[in-house]
């Protein structure tokens, strides 16, 4: 990442900390890329630890539903370990990172469940749930769910070109593949816009 891509530190975190869990998801996010899945990945962080981290598995499960923050918090559902008690915020305590914005639909769900916060490398200018089409983690009021602070920008130009690298092939698993023969890889990042949602 370069120094004109690093958001502003977060408050009583190291910097690196971040980095070092977004690498993490970016390693989720080149194992989706080499199983033919849009390359996205994340995990989710309780108490300096790794407690869940998954990919998109939406081509092999042929489930539009199946994004790494899901399958992630299926994990996290299932294992007594990580959630002994049904409460109502089971990631009250937990922090998630992802390569890209979370979608509408992760948005909402991780505010459902009541995430503590989000740190993500690229927005998602035709889906993004947190603030690039619609802040439902904080801009949308709801009754009951806490809103949540979302942070871009970590490892961003890395975000970028795995999903180029992917969308640059054919998707065989699409409904009706385009060719994709005469495309070439952009490898020009644009700057990220100048204000933060």
């Amino acid at each position: 990442m370069s120094s004109v891509d690093m958001p502003s530190p977060a408050e009583g975190t190291d910097e690196s900390e971040h980095l070092r869990w977004m690498r993490e998801a970016m390693n989720m996010a080149e194992e989706a890329l080499a199983a033919s899945e849009v390359p996205v990945g994340c995990v989710f962080v309780r108490d300096g630890t790794i407690i869940a981290k998954a990919r998109n598995r939406t081509n092999e499960l042929r489930n539009a539903t199946r994004h790494a923050e899901l399958e992630a918090i299926d994990e996290i559902l299932a294992n007594k370990t990580l959630t002994p008690s049904i409460i109502p915020y089971a990631l009250s305590d937990t922090t998630l990172y992802v390569t890209v914005e979370p979608c509408i639909m992760c948005a909402s769900a991780l505010r459902q469940m009541g995430i503590k916060e989000v740190f993500y490398g690229c927005e998602n200018d035709r889906f993004g749930g947190c603030g690039s089409v619609l802040g439902v983690n904080s801009i949308l009021p709801h009754p009951k769910h806490p809103a949540y602070k979302a942070t871009g920008g970590y490892l961003r130009e890395e975000a970028i070109m795995i999903l180029r690298r992917f969308y640059i092939t054919e998707n065989v698993n699409a409904p009706a593949p385009k060719s994709k023969a005469n495309r070439v890889l952009k490898t020009e990042i644009p700057s990220r816009p100048s204000s933060r949602r």
